[in-house]
């Protein structure tokens, strides 16, 4: 078994670093929060005092943060990770963040003798504790193939898409279409419920219909058509609708740098924004069908 560095352990990052001492590897994780490292000391792992300690004679170091300028921060700012790393680690950073700064972060880690991978995932926070996540996988094949009895200890579908740098295309196409059809099923839900249909029986027949989407089936947006979908607990749980803006704002720059056209993206990204600006962006992305009908509230 190896020695693994975890760092970042909030609702995704807490239950992969557990899933990964439960597979019998020796965990080092941190966390800002002690809170999140207490939970994942339950769950078997060993507490480091900080980053730097939890890579100290690391043989693999995989992180899970929320946004580019922190996987930056980590591994290339002052006093950065990527300095302290032992040489020949395996380096994974499961964070979704901008395609350019994956790159920049591999380009400064192959420089260091360290083989690196950008491995974001799907699945939410119940793929994440059950260990059934999906990676989105860029950078070299040899590489990955390293990765992989990491990964299948976390998840169960492994995907390579490309070179470094490509997991986090994949990974904003995915979560771009997500948001379109998550507002879109809100959006047509709220207008069966104005004309007297009921949301259960109206999901229940999209569900097995054209219009069947993960959104149907599995987070309905309207609380109490499905018993574990977040909009059943008051939107509590899941994937937050600010983390959803994010990537739909890295979705849109991904867009520019390469002159593509994303309509129905950028209309997405101003609901999510305009759902946030309303206090809702703590709140799962589903939350966004309380634009559409208040009674989705």
């Amino acid at each position: 078994m190896s020695r693994i560095a975890f760092i970042g352990l909030g609702n995704m990052g807490g239950p992969m670093a557990i899933n990964l001492a439960k597979a019998g590897h020796q965990v080092h994780a941190f966390d800002l929060s002690a809170d999140a490292l207490a939970a994942v000391v339950a769950g078997g792992a060993q507490a480091a005092a900080s980053a730097a300690e939890a890579v100290a004679n690391a043989e693999v170091v995989i992180s899970m943060l929320p946004a580019s300028r922190h996987v930056e921060g980590l591994y290339l700012g002052e006093g950065g990770l990527l300095a302290q790393i032992p040489a020949g680690a395996l380096v994974i950073d499961s964070s979704t963040i901008a395609p350019a700064s994956a790159q920049k972060v591999a380009q400064a880690a192959s420089a260091r003798g360290l083989q690196m991978l950008d491995a974001p995932v799907s699945g939410g926070t119940a793929g994440a504790q059950a260990g059934t996540l999906t990676f989105i996988v860029g950078g070299e094949a040899a590489v990955l193939e390293r990765a992989r009895p990491y990964l299948q200890a976390m998840g169960k579908n492994i995907f390579h898409v490309g070179a470094n740098g490509a997991g986090q295309v994949a990974k904003l196409c995915n979560n771009m279409a997500l948001g379109v059809i998550m507002a879109a099923t809100g959006e047509a839900l709220s207008l069966g419920v104005a004309h007297g249909l009921d949301p259960k029986v109206l999901s229940q027949m999209m569900a097995v219909s054209t219009g069947r989407s993960w959104a149907t089936e599995v987070c309905n947006p309207w609380p109490d058509v499905l018993e574990n979908a977040p909009a059943s607990r008051g939107y509590s749980g899941g994937f937050g609708n600010d983390l959803m803006l994010k990537d739909l704002g890295l979705a849109a720059e991904a867009a520019m740098a390469k002159g593509a056209s994303i309509p129905l993206g950028e209309l997405a990204r101003n609901l999510y924004s305009i759902n946030s600006q309303r206090g809702n962006g703590g709140l799962d992305f589903s939350s966004v069908i309380k634009l559409f009908n208040k009674e989705g509230a």
